[in-house]
């Protein structure tokens, strides 16, 4: 959580569609919570799961992927792969007692700000309910 009680949100958006959704919320003035940092990548078929679990144990309260839809990607089959990798994090996130809540992954095209702005906001409201994180912390050891 910041200074202010407002969940850190890390969010990693393709180039082509994801990036270019934001970019026309933006654009059109769309109004949507500002707790979100975006990490702009080439496909969300790029992102590795341990970049999320290091954003996590970074100080983030939730993450956010987004990419392009299904048979859309720019890359062929790049959202197929992360839909894949990230279904088992998710679980194994779950497995080890992370609220499923910190972790969501959506499809937002470049026409679809609208979109974008209703995915900000489940985000941002799910990592407010679930609370401050710090399960991944690193703690100072006495040795």
């Amino acid at each position: 959580m910041s200074a202010n009680g407002e969940p850190n949100i890390v969010a990693f958006l393709c180039n082509w569609c994801s990036y270019a959704g934001a970019d026309l919320a933006g654009t059109s003035r769309t109004q949507y919570p500002s707790n979100i940092h975006v990490i702009r990548v080439m496909c969300s078929g790029r992102v590795n799961p341990l970049y999320v679990m290091n954003a996590l144990q970074q100080g983030a309260d939730g993450v956010l992927v987004s990419g392009c839809h299904p048979g859309d990607c720019h890359y062929m089959e790049g959202n197929y792969y992360a839909r894949r990798r990230f279904g088992i994090l998710k679980d194994l996130m779950e497995f080890v007692g992370v609220d499923p809540r910190r972790f969501h992954m959506s499809w937002v095209s470049a026409s679809e700000g609208h979109k974008w702005k209703e995915v900000v906001e489940k985000t941002v409201e799910d990592a407010r309910e679930a609370g401050p994180f710090d399960g991944f912390r690193r703690r100072k050891i006495d040795w």
